[in-house]
Protein backbone atom coordinates (compact mmCIF):
# COMPACT_ATOMS: atom_id res chain seq x y z
CA UNK A 1 0.00 0.00 0.00
CA UNK A 2 1.46 3.30 -1.14
CA UNK A 3 0.80 6.84 1.21
CA UNK A 4 -0.24 9.72 -0.88
CA UNK A 5 1.66 11.67 1.84
CA UNK A 6 5.19 9.44 1.59
CA UNK A 7 5.07 10.16 -1.93
CA UNK A 8 4.76 13.69 -2.22
CA UNK A 9 7.70 13.97 0.92
CA UNK A 10 9.59 11.90 -1.75
CA UNK A 11 8.87 14.16 -4.10
CA UNK A 12 9.55 17.53 -2.96
CA UNK A 13 12.74 16.56 -1.17
CA UNK A 14 14.42 13.84 -3.16
CA UNK A 15 11.98 14.74 -6.60
CA UNK A 16 15.29 15.61 -8.35
CA UNK A 17 16.75 12.21 -7.63
CA UNK A 18 13.68 10.46 -8.59
CA UNK A 19 13.47 8.23 -5.38
CA UNK A 20 9.21 9.12 -5.45
CA UNK A 21 9.02 7.31 -8.58
CA UNK A 22 10.73 4.11 -7.29
CA UNK A 23 8.49 4.30 -4.38
CA UNK A 24 5.83 4.44 -6.84
CA UNK A 25 6.59 1.39 -8.40
CA UNK A 26 7.40 3.26 -11.63
CA UNK A 27 11.20 2.32 -12.11
CA UNK A 28 11.76 3.40 -15.84
CA UNK A 29 10.67 7.15 -14.71
CA UNK A 30 12.91 6.77 -11.59
CA UNK A 31 16.02 5.80 -13.41
CA UNK A 32 15.77 9.24 -15.95
CA UNK A 33 15.27 11.37 -13.29
CA UNK A 34 18.30 10.07 -11.56
CA UNK A 35 20.34 9.76 -15.45
CA UNK A 36 19.22 13.86 -16.03
CA UNK A 37 19.55 14.93 -12.36
CA UNK A 38 22.39 17.18 -13.20
CA UNK A 39 19.91 19.31 -15.05
CA UNK A 40 17.89 20.37 -12.17
CA UNK A 41 14.54 19.93 -14.14
CA UNK A 42 13.72 17.00 -12.40
CA UNK A 43 14.06 18.54 -8.88
CA UNK A 44 11.63 21.07 -10.73
CA UNK A 45 9.15 18.41 -11.90
CA UNK A 46 9.44 16.58 -8.41
CA UNK A 47 8.30 19.93 -6.23
CA UNK A 48 5.33 20.28 -8.67
CA UNK A 49 4.51 16.27 -8.31
CA UNK A 50 4.85 16.70 -4.17
CA UNK A 51 3.02 19.71 -4.89
CA UNK A 52 0.07 17.95 -6.90
CA UNK A 53 -0.08 15.18 -4.45
CA UNK A 54 -0.72 16.67 -1.89
CA UNK A 55 -4.05 18.24 -3.56
CA UNK A 56 -5.26 15.28 -4.35
CA UNK A 57 -7.64 12.98 -1.95
CA UNK A 58 -6.19 9.19 -1.48
CA UNK A 59 -9.01 7.95 -3.97
CA UNK A 60 -7.55 10.20 -7.32
CA UNK A 61 -4.28 9.30 -5.99
CA UNK A 62 -4.83 5.94 -6.37
CA UNK A 63 -6.33 6.32 -10.06
CA UNK A 64 -4.02 8.10 -11.28
CA UNK A 65 -0.76 5.95 -10.12
CA UNK A 66 -2.81 3.18 -11.04
CA UNK A 67 -2.28 1.76 -7.76
CA UNK A 68 -4.58 -0.67 -6.36
CA UNK A 69 -5.03 0.50 -2.86
CA UNK A 70 -3.47 3.56 -0.77
CA UNK A 71 -2.81 4.64 2.64
CA UNK A 72 -5.98 6.46 3.96
CA UNK A 73 -4.59 9.75 5.08
CA UNK A 74 -7.61 11.34 5.21
CA UNK A 75 -7.12 12.33 9.13
CA UNK A 76 -3.58 13.58 8.61
CA UNK A 77 -4.02 17.06 7.96
CA UNK A 78 -7.11 17.56 10.18
CA UNK A 79 -9.37 16.01 8.61
CA UNK A 80 -11.63 13.20 10.11
CA UNK A 81 -10.23 9.71 9.19
CA UNK A 82 -12.67 6.46 9.01
CA UNK A 83 -10.53 2.70 9.25
CA UNK A 84 -11.77 0.47 6.30
CA UNK A 85 -13.13 -1.95 9.24
CA UNK A 86 -15.58 0.98 10.19
CA UNK A 87 -16.87 1.74 6.53
CA UNK A 88 -16.87 -2.18 6.15
CA UNK A 89 -18.92 -2.33 9.07
CA UNK A 90 -21.30 0.52 8.03
CA UNK A 91 -21.92 -1.10 4.74
CA UNK A 92 -22.28 -4.68 6.45
CA UNK A 93 -25.37 -2.72 8.14
CA UNK A 94 -27.19 -1.18 5.08
CA UNK A 95 -26.79 -4.65 3.46
CA UNK A 96 -28.06 -6.20 6.74
CA UNK A 97 -30.92 -4.39 6.74
CA UNK A 98 -31.48 -4.21 3.33
CA UNK A 99 -30.46 -1.27 2.00
CA UNK A 100 -28.15 -2.21 -0.55
CA UNK A 101 -27.83 -5.66 -2.20
CA UNK A 102 -25.28 -8.42 -1.51
CA UNK A 103 -23.39 -7.27 -4.90
CA UNK A 104 -23.08 -3.81 -4.02
CA UNK A 105 -21.51 -4.86 -0.63
CA UNK A 106 -19.22 -7.20 -1.64
CA UNK A 107 -17.61 -4.58 -4.53
CA UNK A 108 -17.08 -2.17 -1.48
CA UNK A 109 -15.59 -4.79 0.56
CA UNK A 110 -13.65 -5.50 -2.44
CA UNK A 111 -12.33 -1.44 -2.58
CA UNK A 112 -12.04 -1.54 1.01
CA UNK A 113 -9.87 -4.68 1.33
Amino acid sequence: MKNRITAALLAILLGGLGIHKFYLDKSGTGILYILFCWTGIPSIIGLVEGIFYLTQSDEEFRVQQGLSSVVNTSGTFGGSSVSAADELRKYKDLYDEGIITREEFEKKKRELL
